[in-house]
């Protein structure tokens, strides 16, 4: 199973490649510092939500909850 935050630093890397912006741009854009957008590229574990979703909010994207297996949680609600 993939990771998460691998998921979300490829997802905004690859945005970002095809806005061709560089990472200082991005960050400037997106208001927030050069350092977080590296961090979210190189997949840190633990960053600030309201950061990644002004990042993501140039792309028209937020984060939100998403269900991890579906099945399994119907199944223990039985």
């Amino acid at each position: 199973m993939e990771n998460e935050n691998n998921t979300l630093s490829r997802f905004i890397k690859d945005k970002r490649k095809q806005a061709n912006l560089t990472q200082p741009e991005l960050a400037a854009k997106a208001g927030v510092g050069l350092r977080f957008v590296r961090d979210v590229e190189q997949g840190k574990t633990t960053l600030k939500m309201d950061k990644v979703n002004q990042v993501l909010k140039l792309f028209g994207h937020e984060l939100g909850p998403v269900p991890v297996n579906r099945k399994s949680l119907l199944h223990e609600e039985s």
